[in-house]
């Protein structure tokens, strides 16, 4: 019998596919909600899971404020057990054009920090203690890495909220990505700082699942770019920290579930490894700035 909920952004593939199977698979406890933006992927991913019983799936566009609101109103309707994680995992990346949110935001800041950003505003009240906050973010994020992008670059929240004049190019593109992933980790810190670090029986941490050259991530590149995604990144699978999926998504669930790591906020996985993340990451007034121009951006909770 079910006694618990988890709630996985981008859940019908990847990463938070292999997420959430891992918590099926470990715990029979565990309920998992496929936050999804298309749903017809959803239920043929929940069928994939095969839990039956186990899982719902719930429509979440991250690219659209009011999608989001909809979705957090929607959970108490639905019967679940008491919700006890939330994984902020889908996120794109971007190399060509000037997309938007529905809110008129850059598409990359929109959906990998402001959709989130929001989500955990409309069901923080919703979590029942204790609790997990998990946000997925990357290596990439921190320059002193070598990871083969350009690294973040952030000034204020506010340059973040438009597509450059004339649209991303490549090298922008994937700047935009670094500098998502290094608010995610601004974003992780000062919740943190918020929720008392863990006072309230709430933990906020972040995860980088490594290199996965099965994920979808480069789904916008060009084709040539593409097809050496698919075929010569998975020989570097013998480098430090370069993950299948399925080894990422159970890495994932371990750091949303292992007891061993009870009490456990404000820290940065590596996988399961606890380590330091970047210089800037740990930059209060940086992670204010964030903060201030995302509530502002996001309506209260009422």
């Amino acid at each position: 019998m079910t006694d618990k909920t988890a709630i996985i952004t981008g859940a019908n593939t990847g990463l938070g596919f292999e997420c959430a199977r891992a918590l099926l698979e470990s715990d029979p406890g565990w309920h998992v909600v496929l936050a999804v933006r298309d749903t017809e992927r959803g239920a043929d991913a929940a069928a994939r899971l095969d839990a039956p019983g186990r899982t719902t799936v719930g429509e979440l566009d991250l690219a659209s404020l009011q999608s989001v609101r909809n979705f957090a109103a929607g959970l108490p309707h639905r019967g679940l057990p008491p919700l006890r994680a939330l994984v902020c995992n889908a996120g794109l990346q971007l190399v060509a054009g000037a997309q938007t949110t529905a809110d008129g935001y850059e598409m990359t800041f929109g959906v990998n920090h402001l959709g989130h950003f929001a989500l955990v505003q409309q069901v923080l009240a919703a979590l029942t203690a204790p609790a997990r906050i998990v946000v997925v973010s990357s290596g990439t994020h921190d320059p002193a890495r070598f990871t083969g992008m350009p690294a973040p670059q952030y000034n204020s929240a506010e340059e973040l909220l438009r597509p450059p004049p004339g649209g991303l190019t490549g090298e922008e593109g994937r700047r935009r990505y670094t500098t998502s992933k290094l608010c995610n980790m601004l974003f992780s810190y000062e919740l943190d700082r918020r929720l008392g670090h863990g006072a309230g029986g709430i933990t906020v941490n972040a995860f980088d699942p490594g290199l996965m050259p099965g994920s979808g991530l480069a789904r916008d590149y060009s084709g040539i770019q593409r097809l050496a995604w698919r075929l010569l990144m998975p020989a570097l699978r013998v480098l430090p920290n370069v993950n299948s999926t399925r080894r990422s998504g159970a890495n994932l669930a371990a750091v949303v579930a292992d007891p061993g790591l009870d009490g456990v906020t404000g820290a940065y996985f590596e996988g399961t490894r606890r380590i330091r993340s970047s210089r800037d990451s740990y930059d209060e007034a940086k992670a204010a700035d964030l903060w201030q121009v995302s509530e502002r951006l996001v309506p209260a909770v009422h």
